[in-house]
């Protein structure tokens, strides 16, 4: 699991997802800052025939060779509480008639303004609603994701397991076979053993073979899929061991709740949705009726054939307009906008009940096959030793020929039997422990909250970049 969350290509497709949520989010608070803006033309050099209108209306045809500069430096605020837009600008405008060898300035050395919708969607006022609640999905989204690395790490862990095991089983079944045919063969000589009996030892040599070929081949087959997984070498030996360090405990079906409905990304998800049913039902609604933006600007102008003369005595500028827009007749469309809205935001908040009904329901499925699953590994542990032992006993029987190769060979199906309930009852609850985990974000053998740092983001966000966990 250390090495999947640490370099296999789903932790890295996990963190590259957590980076552009958090930019996402970086964005979204840079979004109602100050903007600071310069723009301008430097220069804009033109000399062209160009229309002119004279004074009696007519149009005649002159040639023009100017250079126009132009520069303007603006602050701008948003008010996401009215969706109000402020600003403050100061701009400068020089021309120079080449033709009549001229210069003249003029520009605006202090205006200030705003724009008020009036009646009108908010949508600065909703993004601040939606926003933390994507950005506390996706962070949680992050843990969640390396939760499922872990299991999916223990789930073709235990794939190779039980194939290895498998493997093991079919290697000591081959060679305990070959030494029983042997002593067939000398009980045959003596006439101590019927021919029935010795093709059946034999048979099973036969089939301890074939039972170790295929083993061999779905042995590559895991080895092949686990080092893909976990990214390591495909010439590397591994050879894995039965997990036996296992801390059994209860887990209070109370205290998985609380966590899950702490931890997990539905709690802000469901939120979100709820929301985002709002939004649109405010947006239905504002977009139907009377709508209306209030503007005005006040500042001082001026124009000069010098530079300073912009800003000696300049004169005053307002402006003030108020834009209605009233829906006379659209045929019911705007009540039907509405209407639908409401429908969509009544079925959200059905769908999200389900949705978080389903969710508890399945803490508390997890929480008791958990339980379940924790006294069962108990009894496979010891039905496995059990049967170990008896095939042991009765392996040496055989072989001093006081029972027949069919009761070695029930023994033998029992032994196996039992190995492998014993890796799949031992693989169950470990997959169960880290669904629990993945359910809550909460690791109940250390009492704490499940967290993890993106190294990608360690040194943008501060965070220590040593380990995820």
């Amino acid at each position: 699991m250390d090495l999947a969350i640490r370099q296999s290509s789903a932790a890295k497709y996990a963190q590259n997802t957590d980076v552009n949520y958090y930019w996402r989010w970086k964005n979204f608070q840079t979004r109602y800052r100050p903007q600071l803006t310069l723009k301008g033309d430097l220069p804009n050099y033109q000399h062209s025939t160009t229309p002119v209108t004279q004074p009696d209306g007519s149009i005649q045809f002159r040639q023009v060779s100017i250079a126009q500069t132009n520069a303007s430096l603006s602050l701008s605020q948003p008010l996401p509480l009215t969706g109000a837009w402020i600003w403050a600008a100061t701009s400068l405008y020089r021309i120079q008639d080449f033709r009549n060898k001229t210069v003249d300035f003029s520009g605006a050395p202090l205006a200030i303004g705003f724009s008020q919708p009036i009646l009108a969607y908010n949508y600065m006022k909703w993004d601040k609603k939606t926003e933390p609640l994507v950005h506390e999905e996706a962070q949680k989204q992050f843990i969640e994701s390396i939760e499922r690395i872990s299991l999916n790490a223990t789930l073709r862990f235990f794939r190779f397991l039980r194939i290895q095991t498998n493997y093991n089983l079919a290697l000591s079944n081959l060679s305990n076979s070959k030494d029983n045919l042997k002593i067939a063969e000398m009980r045959k000589d003596l006439g101590r053993i019927s021919e029935n009996d010795f093709a059946r030892v034999k048979l099973s040599v036969y089939n301890a073979q074939k039972a170790l070929n295929q083993a061999t081949m779905d042995l590559k087959d895991a080895d092949f899929e686990l080092k893909s997984y976990i990214q390591l070498p495909q010439d590397q030996e591994i050879n894995l061991i039965i997990p036996l360090s296992i801390s059994l405990f209860d887990i209070d079906l109370n205290v998985a709740l609380e966590q899950a409905r702490a931890n997990r990304k539905e709690t802000p998800a469901f939120e979100r949705r709820l929301v985002e049913a709002d939004r649109a039902l405010v947006y239905a609604k504002r977009n139907s009726g009377l709508s209306a933006t209030l503007t005005g600007n006040y500042g001082l102008s001026n124009s000069a054939t010098e530079m300073e003369g912009v800003y000696q005595e300049p004169e005053k500028q307002r402006l003030l307009a108020l834009s209605v827009s009233i829906p006379i007749l659209d045929w019911g469309r705007s009540e039907s906008q509405v209407k639908l809205a409401e429908s969509q935001r009544e079925l959200v908040i059905f769908d999200v009940e389900n949705d978080r009904s389903d969710f508890e329901r399945e803490v508390v499925v997890q929480v008791e096959q958990f339980g379940l699953l924790k006294d069962q590994l108990v009894t496979a542990e010891e039905a496995d030793k059990v049967a170990e032992n008896g095939y042991q006993i009765a392996l040496k029987k055989f072989q001093n020929g006081e029972i027949s190769i069919t009761d070695l060979n029930i023994s033998l199906a029992e032994r196996e039997s039992a190995k492998r309930d014993y890796i799949s009852t031992l693989e169950a609850y470990w997959k169960s422990y880290y669904n629990l985990r993945i359910l809550t974000l909460y690791d109940f053998e250390l009492h704490q909250k499940i967290w993890y740092n993106n190294p990608m983001l360690s040194s943008e966000s501060g965070q220590n970049s040593a380990g995820m966990y």
